[in-house]
């Protein structure tokens, strides 16, 4: 059973006056990331709502901001989801952590941060999820420049001859002079697309 946006809203915005929010489609935009784990808690804990489940935390990428979307769910009233919404700038993108509220979004925010760069602030333990450490970029962001699986960097060479496996002496030249101009292996866009 959904419940409707706006039902939420308008009791968040009498318990919780301070608050600024907006609905957008189905779900509400809580302007102000540093409210988030306020209404969270306030969702969770309110015998209205009981929205004790958060199913998923998700990153998006809109150009000119990012966004973290939260899926909220009451396991004892068998109602939901609510889906709230943050947004923050891209050179800026600091969200408060809501695993203290869910224990669900440890492992969803990290996703979200290794993918989309989003820092969820006092998060337990903040590091990369699915790409390595010295890993750079953010590979879902839409500014993300992929690298050219057909060249091969230093780093890449020295990590596979590590392994055992022989790498051919070309790839080996051209990784030398990508690193002699302080370049990466960026893969270029086609002119035309391909069909």
């Amino acid at each position: 059973m959904d419940i409707p946006v706006s039902e939420v809203k308008k009791e968040l915005e009498a318990r919780l006056p301070d608050v600024k929010l907006r609905a957008v489609g189905n779900s509400l935009l809580v302007e102000n990331p540093d409210d988030l784990p306020r209404v969270a808690l306030f969702l969770k804990e309110n015998p209205k709502f009981l929205l004790d489940y958060l199913s998923s935390v998700t990153g998006a990428d809109y150009l000119s901001y990012l966004e973290s979307v939260y899926h909220l769910y009451s396991m004892a009233k068998k109602h939901g989801p609510v889906a709230l919404r943050v947004r923050v700038p891209k050179n800026k993108a600091r969200i408060p952590s809501l695993v203290t509220v869910y224990r669900s979004a440890e492992l969803q925010e990290r996703e979200a941060y290794d993918t989309f760069g989003i820092i969820y602030e006092e998060h337990p333990d903040l590091r990369r999820l699915f790409m390595w450490e010295d890993f750079e970029g953010h590979p879902l962001r839409k500014d993300y420049a992929q690298e050219d699986s057909e060249t091969l960097e230093a780093a890449d060479i020295a990590w596979l001859e590590a392994r055992g496996v022989e790498v051919p002496p070309e790839m080996k030249e051209k990784a030398k002079a990508l690193e002699a101009a302080g370049q990466r292996a960026v893969a270029q866009k086609p002119e035309k697309p391909r069909n």
